[in-house]
Formats: C-alpha cells, structure tokens, sequence
C-alpha cells in the first residue's frame, strides 16, 4: 500500500500570509481607507465572481486569457455534457474576477437607482489570475481601488490623482513621479504616421515597452508586426525626438508639445495641461508629475487619459488608472456614463515597506500576561489581565515557560512590548519593558 504525501502547501502563485505581514497590510488598509475618505469616496464590496460572459467582455487585454473559470454544476453541466460538441465555453457559466474594474461597472448598472450620483467607490480586495507563478506575479492578490462614475470633466482625474498621492504619502512615499497620457493622442498619433486603425493596438502595445527595451528594439518589433514601414519611420521620428528631450531635461508638458505635429494635437491636450497643472500646484517637492506620451496601459476599455506612479528605485509602477467612459455602455443600455478611476498597486507597495524592513506604529501597549497554569486559578488569572485591558493595553495570555529569558526574548521578537508575570495577587500587577539584548 502507498501512502499519498499531503500536500499543505498553499496553491502555486498564492500565499499563506504570517501574523506580521497581515499587521502591515491591516495598518496600510486603514492608512488608504482613511485618506480616501477625506475626498469622499466610501466602500462597497463586489463578489469574488462574476457572469463568465461579463468578464470575457469587459476588454481586459490579456487578462482575459488568464480568467479562472468555474465549470457549471448539477443539472446545467450534465445537459452540457450529452450534447455531441462542446467547446471550452459552454462548460463555464461563472469565474472568478481579474480585476475590480468589470464588477464596478456591473455592480453600478445593477444598483445605479440606490446609488449616489456621482458615485465616488473605493473597492479593496483579492483578484485571480491565471498567471504562471514567479516574482511579482501572483494568482491571487489585492488590488486597491477608487473610482468616480458620473464626472466628465477633468475634475475626476485631478481628485483621483490627489486622492492616491495623499495615500502613498500618507504610507511613507514620496519622490515618486506621475507619468500622465491620454488614449485620444495616442489613437491620433497612431492615424497621423499612418497606422491602420485595426493595428493601432499592436502599435500601442509595443509603445508601452519603450522604457524597457530602448528605441532599436521597438523599431524591430513594429517591423516584425509587419506595419507600414512610412509609418514606423514617423513614429520612431516622433519618438527619437521625445528620448532626446528626455535626456536633456526637457521633459514640461509645453516643451513635449512642441515636438507635436499641429494634427495631433486637440481638446484632449487642453484637459491634460489642466490635470498636470492642477497636480503640479499639489505637489511641492514631494513628487512630480509629467506627460509621458510612451504610457500606454494594457486594459482596451482606456477612452481618455491614463496615468501611472513610478517609484524611484523600483521597476514598473505602484499605481494606475485611467478614463473608461465607455464601459458602463456595454453593461446597460446608457452609454453615456463617464468613468474614471485609480488603482493602488497594493501587493507592490507592501514589498517596497517589507523590503524597508518598515513596522506600522502601534500605539496601545502590547503586554504578555505571564502565569503559571499549574498553580494560579484560572478565574483569578483572567480577572487579572482583564484589569490591564481596561486601560486600553492589548494583553495576551502567557503560560510560564521553564526557560523565562528564552520566553522573554520570544515575546519581544513577536512584537510584545511589556510583560507582567503574576504571582497570585490581582491588586499587585507590575508591568515590565521588554528591553532588546
């Protein structure tokens, strides 16, 4: 007989997350809860899964081959199975969501009468994706969301972006910069080299690389994609210009724009000198924000502008958002409900305080109740340490160990700050430091 090795590893791609890890992440929640409320915005809270037909839908670029599906069940899967041909989507009818922004809109078409107008949502929790395992990419993480639904003008981004930097500062970052574009140029900069309209996303997806594989590689990769070849020399003309400006510091949103040809240039450019100009008297010296005509963002339900936090030190970026008007159109019949929204990059900010090696202030005193399990009365002992809790202190409970200096050097490792042994009287409590050797 062979005996089966149980496995009690979590899933590949998912975590088991120790005390002080959800510490940190429950202190950083509260931090972001907080600020976000100060410009308005409340939580509500989607299911874990959503309408297979709604995720595959919802223009999620390549995420949507990265949905985990959940098979129908009992009645409904067992019709599907008599049936001679099946295909891979007849068998799912649910899935689990990929990110918060599919059940936003969904959730507002299905609530949008109870809802206040315009909605200003935060969304905090756990995502699935069918990723290959490996650093930075996990199959279940968190995202950290705030969106307006309601608001056309500039106005939503402007909060939005004020909204998430008051966050990532609140949480210890700055110096961080705010890279800022908009869908509307890069569609115009794409017809004007002479794209065609189909390919534009192939174009703008191998624009996005830019700050990662360099110039020659992104003149390759177009050639490779086989586009027309006058129109790859105007872009890379474009963005030849733009890497020079870089590298001499030119980098204010007028000196970009001069680098423009004059028929691509439109409104959408105004509303973005007035989001960069609104930010830019926000900031002081604690961050930057400046137009990147590189950024592109991976999601097709981008219509307007689309930004991005880059921290310094660390690749990729802490945050993203950007305009969706167009979403809540495909979820009901009203396609003219403007949205827009921010997203907090909540697993990488955690790494960079980890890594830090940060602690999140705790300001009740942390005290073990030390005691004798063999000689003290179990209902003296509690009444004992309840007193101590009656001051606000956090006290746990503490059998006596043979080794007391092991035992304190223990408590203090998990983050105890005090500790009170007991010794039979209730009325006489002393309450030590606990001291680093």
């Amino acid at each position: 007989m062979t005996t089966e090795t149980i496995t009690v590893a979590p899933p590949r791609g998912m975590r088991d997350l120790l005390p002080a890890q959800v510490a940190l992440r429950d202190w950083a929640t509260q931090i972001i809860l907080q600020n976000y409320g100060l410009f308005g915005f409340t939580r509500i809270e989607t299911p874990v899964m959503e309408h297979i037909h709604l995720l595959r839908g919802g223009e999620g670029g390549e995420n949507l081959q990265l949905i985990y599906e959940v098979l129908k069940r009992g009645e409904k899967l067992e019709s599907e199975l008599e049936k001679s041909s099946i295909s891979r989507n007849d068998l799912s009818d649910l899935g689990l969501r990929f990110d918060l922004t599919v059940p936003l809109v969904r959730y507002y078409s299905n609530n949008e009468n109870d809802l206040p107008k315009p909605l200003k949502a935060i969304q905090i929790g756990s995502v699935f994706r069918a990723e290959s395992p490996q650093k930075g990419r996990l199959r279940q993480f968190t995202q950290c969301d705030i969106d307006i639904i309601g608001t056309k003008s500039e106005f939503a981004e402007i909060e939005l972006i004020q909204a998430t930097t008051k966050a990532l500062q609140a949480l210890g970052f700055n110096g961080f910069t705010i890279h800022i574009n908009d869908r509307r140029f890069l569609s115009t900069l794409a017809t004007y080299c002479g794209f065609a309209a189909e390919r534009q996303s192939l174009v703008f997806n191998t624009l996005d690389k830019l700050d990662k594989i360099g110039m020659e590689k992104i003149r390759e990769e177009l050639r490779s994609e086989q586009h027309d070849e006058a129109a790859i020399t105007k872009m890379m003309e474009f963005l030849q210009s733009y890497v020079r400006a870089q590298e001499s510091g030119n980098t204010s949103f007028e000196e970009i724009k001069k680098l423009l040809p004059e028929a691509v240039t439109g409104e959408f450019m105004e509303s973005l000198q007035k989001i960069i100009k609104a930010v830019e008297s926000l900031a002081g010296d604690n961050f930057s924000i400046r137009f990147d005509p590189s950024l592109v963002r991976g999601m097709g339900y981008y219509t307007g502008a689309i930004f991005e936090i880059k921290y310094p030190g660390y690749s990729g970026s802490i945050a993203g958002g950007g305009r969706y008007d167009k979403m809540v159109g495909k979820f009901s019949k009203r396609d003219d409900v403007p949205a827009c929204g921010f997203s907090i990059g909540f697993e990488r900010v955690m790494d960079i305080l980890t890594e830090k090696g940060f602690t999140p202030p705790f300001n009740a005193k942390k005290i073990a109740f030390i005691f004798d399990p063999d000689r003290d009365e179990s209902a003296v002992v509690v009444q004992a340490a309840n007193s101590l809790r009656d001051g606000q202190n956090v006290v746990s409970l503490q059998a006596r160990k043979k080794d007391m200096k092991k035992q304190l050097d223990q408590l203090l490792a998990q983050g105890f700050s005090s500790y009170c042994v007991f010794k039979g009287d209730p009325n006489n409590l002393e309450v030590k430091q606990l001291e680093q050797k």
